[in-house]
């Protein structure tokens, strides 16, 4: 079925290179589905896991399902918790970091291919 997606059946991969830059700690993702518009990314943070301020040509709209994270979107740093959500404009430098264990869910626009930004292969 082209349009669903079971959690248990997609695969994590870890996170170490963001827009040519590293990350740090244990980040895990997860592309749950990619629309012709749009990808819908679950990721996991580790507590001090993250990416440094970093630059996408893509919108993000970034919804914290569990922990607490830290969120820097141009000069504005704020923790977000469950229930949480902000939006990294395309073109505005951002970072994240876990604050605790945090599961994020990210849906980004328009559509790309992971490693694009990620700068990996599959």
């Amino acid at each position: 079925m082209p349009n669903l997606a079971k959690n248990s059946e997609v695969s994590a991969r870890s996170i170490k290179v963001v827009e040519g830059k590293e990350t740090h700690g244990d980040i895990r993702m997860k592309l749950m589905k990619s629309g012709e518009q749009m990808n819908l990314l679950e990721i996991k943070y580790a507590p001090g896991a993250g990416a440094p301020l970093h630059i996408h040509q893509h919108e993000t709209l970034c919804y914290v399902v569990e922990g607490k994270v830290q969120v820097t979107v141009a000069d504005e740093v704020f923790e977000l918790g469950p229930g949480d959500a902000c939006i990294h404009p395309a073109g505005v430098p951002h970072g994240i970091e876990g604050v605790e264990q945090a599961t994020v869910l990210e849906i980004k626009s328009p559509a790309q291919a992971i490693e694009q930004f990620l700068g990996t292969t599959p």
